[in-house]
């Protein structure tokens, strides 16, 4: 039945139906696509170090300032994913240190001399 043989009666039933159609595409349309599951996977300290790219004994000694580090037992253990999500947020230069990185090897930064 098309709306307009509908009896006046109806409108509002059918106006409620045409809101919650619309929110739900509404939501549809603004949440972002699931991700699939990632596995994660434990690592040792030597996989992780080499992932971080730091030192083993560095990792060990700073183990309490990450937050991807799982302890079983006695063992220290490492999440991969929490890794890739530590240097996935850890992996920009602010301007100022790129600009120190991005000089040439024995030239000085104009802004330092007095």
């Amino acid at each position: 039945m098309a709306a307009k043989e509908l009896p006046t009666g109806e409108l509002p039933r059918l106006l409620g139906d045409l809101e919650e159609i619309r929110v739900t595409v509404m939501a549809r349309l603004t949440t972002p696509p699931a991700q699939p599951q990632q596995h994660d996977e434990l690592l040792d300290a030597a996989a992780a170090a080499h992932r971080l790219g730091i030192s083993k004994d560095y990792l060990y000694r700073n183990h309490r300032d990450f937050s991807f580090t799982r302890r079983v037992g006695r063992r220290l253990l490492f999440s991969s994913l929490g890794i890739e999500k530590h240097i996935r947020q850890h992996n920009h230069i602010d301007s100022n240190t790129a600009q120190r990185y991005l000089q040439p090897v024995g030239t000085t930064d104009q802004r330092l001399k007095v």
